[in-house]
């Protein structure tokens, strides 16, 4: 059974009171290797959510430990944005319906759900459905009654130091019947597919899929009994008109590629990427921490915010790989060679994130690239580094970029070894489409990474022609 431990950024704002579970201060959990280890539930009361924050990595790692956790990452980016939650508020409208006269006579205009339950009786029922359909601890809800109608406007975290004693106390109670129901997975619902939506932006500099490849992820649909349509951005409110969406644009966080999956995902649609895949993909600090967690071999790695940039040289030695948490085609992955240039870049990195990645350097004359689909190898391509650089993709500073060439092998000519740990690593992430770098070296091949939104171009035949 899992244990279930409080994580806050101090302690101090637990408060006075004895707290019913083990508080653990967020910084060690984050870096303590005691909590590597599975078997935790974690309650995650950190000051905030925002994306890249504290609280963020906090629930980020939690999932990539196999822990369980409350709020979880997609819980945090829902309710980031109201683009996102917006749609679901009609959830709660019937939960509104059945509160008693007085209670939609006279709302508050703001009401605090503290794990489900809130401190005014008539709201109880609202509280608990509302904490169902947007699972965060400690939930505020804002009202409006307009021409004698109520409804939800906004929902948002609240923090645990903005809490007045007698809420404070309200909510210790809250969690401890909480922690007394036991924890609960959310449900997914399944659909079956019918109608294609292939999402993609015919502006993009370095897309996914070509045109051509597109055209034959049209016909290849038609084939099968699909039928195909493109489409973009603006095509956000028309997802319930299909079955099933395949993005074929660069997917990032606070994107309108991860709300269109998270938004096809909540209509039932059949995803690839489906949002999960995306949040984890995307942050190559999830990736370092799961492949760690899981005993997959990868480069030695160090996640380091401010105050452990003087650790990583003793560690890694010179050259060492920096890496931003998100990034794709190669973009936002430097090289220190010196202490200079670490602390140059460690800064640069750590401007818009509370954390961010150093590895050994490995060079090779190539990276494999293998797409697994659904648990099995799908394609395999060798990608060759950039003409006298040590990446497959030089960018330069005008925005300019050059690629290495690509060649394709049939699966059976790949090493056992290479497509063995491809699949085991893409199945820790999902069942989706994922594209694994891998990295020979004379100890075995070491994952890079995983990508959810794998290039696969029709210029290469049977290949992707980039990789991410």
């Amino acid at each position: 059974m899992a244990e279930p431990i409080l994580v806050v950024e101090s302690i101090s704002d637990w408060g006075a009171a004895q707290a019913p579970i083990r508080l653990v201060d967020a910084d060690d959990y984050l870096v303590d290797p005691a909590y590597a280890r599975e078997g935790y539930y974690v309650i995650n009361l950190c000051r905030g959510y925002r994306y890249q924050s504290v609280g963020y990595y906090c629930s980020l790692l939690a999932e990539a430990r196999g822990h369980r956790v409350s709020p979880s990452v997609s819980a945090v980016l829902d309710l980031s944005r109201k683009a996102l939650y917006g749609e679901d508020i009609r959830l709660l409208a019937g939960a509104i319906q059945r509160l008693p006269a007085s209670a939609r006579m006279q709302p508050p205009a703001k009401l605090k759900v503290f794990f489900g339950q809130c401190e005014d009786e008539d709201w109880q029922e609202f509280a608990r459905r509302a904490f169902e359909s947007f699972p965060a601890p400690l939930l505020e809800v804002e009202l409006r009654s307009s021409a004698g109608t109520l409804s939800v406007t906004a929902l948002r975290p609240i923090s645990l130091r903005a809490l007045q004693p007698q809420e404070r106390s309200f909510m210790q109670g809250a969690l401890a019947a909480h922690l007394a129901r036991g924890w609960r997975r959310p449900r997914h619902q399944r659909r079956y597919r019918y109608d294609l939506a292939i999402l993609v932006n015919p502006e993009e500099a370095q897309p996914p899929s070509d045109a051509r490849a597109l055209r034959h992820f049209a016909r290849a649909g038609r084939e099968v009994g699909l039928a195909v349509e493109f489409i973009q951005a603006q095509d956000f409110g028309r997802l319930a008109e299909f079955d099933a969406l395949f993005i074929r644009e660069t997917t990032r966080m606070n994107h309108h590629s991860y709300r269109f999956a998270r938004r096809a995902e909540k209509l039932g649609l059949v995803v690839i990427d489906d949002p999960t895949s995306i949040l984890r993909c995307t942050n190559k600090v999830y990736l370092a921490e799961l492949l760690a967690a899981k005993g997959i071999a990868a480069p030695e790695t160090c996640i380091f915010g401010e105050a452990d940039v003087g650790k990583l040289e003793p560690r890694l030695g010179f050259p060492m790989v920096l890496k931003v948490p998100e990034g794709a085609f190669s973009k936002g992955v430097f090289k220190a060679d010196n202490p200079q240039e670490l602390k140059r870049l460690a800064a640069l990195l750590l401007e818009d994130s509370e954390l961010a990645l150093a590895q050994e350097f490995l060079p090779t004359e190539f990276d494999w690239r293998i797409g697994v689909l659904n648990g099995q190898p799908l394609y395999a391509c060798q990608y060759l580094m950039a003409g006298k650089h040590w990446q497959i993709v030089k960018h330069a500073e005008d925005g300019k970029f050059q690629e290495g060439d690509s060649r394709t092998l049939a699966i059976a000519d790949v090493p056992r070894e290479v497509i063995k740990i491809a699949v085991r690593s893409a199945n820790l992430i999902g069942d989706g489409l994922y594209g694994v770098d891998i990295k020979p070296t004379a100890s075995g091949p070491r994952v890079i990474e995983i990508n959810d939104n794998p290039s696969i171009d029709a210029r290469i035949p049977a290949s992707t022609g980039r990789a991410r």
